[in-house]
């Protein structure tokens, strides 16, 4: 599946007398580097080499033109800017949940070869999660009011072309050129509206506002007893790219092999799909039959996983209060570079969760009762 829209983002701050509804995706991309992308034959380990090197979490997948179906009914490609010639055909989006989807299968862990896993091709893993099916293209010219309704919707990432046009072939098939592309994500959007004095009151909310509804009362989680190889199992179910891990219940008899309701859990971790792109994938395969917790003290400790640049560790809780504002929790997860902020009482009971979307959606609800109407 396969989409066009419009966003990108870039941290530096507006200038005051700039008015939100004035800027557009351009204004977000003008320190952005160059899009990141495997070609489709790339092996998966070489797929999570270049997720480390680039401190990414998805790519997209290049492949020569003439011979794919386009993404969702859309037709992505990349061609020379002098001569029009198409050079190459974005197929879909590798992210690192595809990945752990793949290396989970529908074995056991004791039959799971992570090594010969590791060597597929990344264009055969595409569509095991929703996500890769989709691509997004967001026109530079896109308004940042039109942007933050893509992103409030649980799009988590766009193209933005540079140079680009778009026309309208074999009836509703969109078609969309450009010499090349930047990547634009919810990240960025939250770094560009954090900066903006016309959001100050939204921002002063409390999370816990029952007019924003900006957490999420529902949250599904493992047990601290669980092993990374069933707690990816459970992500690939869920489709979700991070679990909270809670502490286990002497009450009751629980499958740790499960997701459980994590409401009222004392929480102790994360367990994010970012967490594997740190391991070499030599050392995958002992490590898939480790418990969650020893897993990831494992990978906080390793040389390897501090020179990725990621936070030193997913037991280091990003968390907030209900009585927490809007804005503390923003900075939180642009601060961490986490994609969810857990809401906890203060007896570090799991309460809920804003996401990157929530606070998107919150914050462009907001904005256009005050503003736009």
């Amino acid at each position: 599946m396969q989409a066009t829209m419009e966003v990108q983002g870039s941290p530096k701050k507006p200038k005051q007398h700039q008015m939100l509804k004035d800027k557009q995706v351009k204004d977000l991309m003008v320190d952005k580097r160059r899009l990141v992308e495997v070609p489709y034959t790339a092996t998966l380990a070489d797929t999570i080499n270049t997720l480390m090197a680039n401190k990414v979490v998805a790519v997209p997948v290049a492949a020569p033109p003439g011979h794919w179906i386009g993404a969702g009914g859309s037709m992505i490609l990349e061609s020379d800017k002098q001569t029009g010639v198409v050079r190459k055909h974005y197929i879909g989006m590798v992210t690192m949940l595809d990945i752990l989807a793949h290396i989970a299968g529908n074995g056991s862990a004791d039959d799971t070869d992570v090594a010969k896993k590791m060597m597929v091709p990344v264009s055969s893993i595409i569509g095991h999660c929703l996500e890769s099916l989709s691509l997004w293209t967001l026109s530079p010219n896109t308004s940042i009011v039109d942007c933050m309704e893509v992103f409030s919707k649980g799009i988590h990432r766009a193209m933005v072309p540079i140079d680009g046009q778009s026309e309208n072939v074999a009836g509703v098939e969109l078609t969309e050129s450009a010499s090349c592309y930047r990547m634009l994500t919810q990240m960025d959007l939250l770094r560009f509206l954090n900066d903006f004095q016309e959001l100050k009151a939204i921002m002063s909310h409390k999370v816990s506002d029952k007019q924003l509804q900006a957490v999420t009362d529902s949250v599904f989680g493992v047990t601290n007893k669980a092993k990374v190889i069933d707690v990816i199992k459970c992500m690939r179910t869920g489709s979700l790219n991070a679990v909270p891990i809670v502490e286990s219940s002497d009450d009751i008899v629980e499958d740790h092999t499960q997701l459980v309701n994590g409401k009222q859990r004392r929480i102790i971790g994360t367990f994010s799909a970012t967490d594997l792109r740190g391991c070499p994938v030599s050392q995958l395969q002992p490590l898939l039959n480790q418990g969650v917790v020893d897993f990831l003290k494992l990978l906080s400790e390793a040389p390897f996983y501090e020179s990725t640049g990621l936070r030193s560790s997913s037991l280091e809780l990003v968390t907030c209060q209900p009585e927490s504002s809007l804005r503390e929790a923003v900075e939180k997860a642009v601060w961490n570079h986490v994609h969810r902020v857990w809401v906890v009482d203060e007896l570090g009971l799991l309460e809920g969760v804003v996401s990157l979307t929530d606070m998107i959606r919150v914050i462009r609800l907001w904005y256009l009762t005050e503003f736009l109407q």
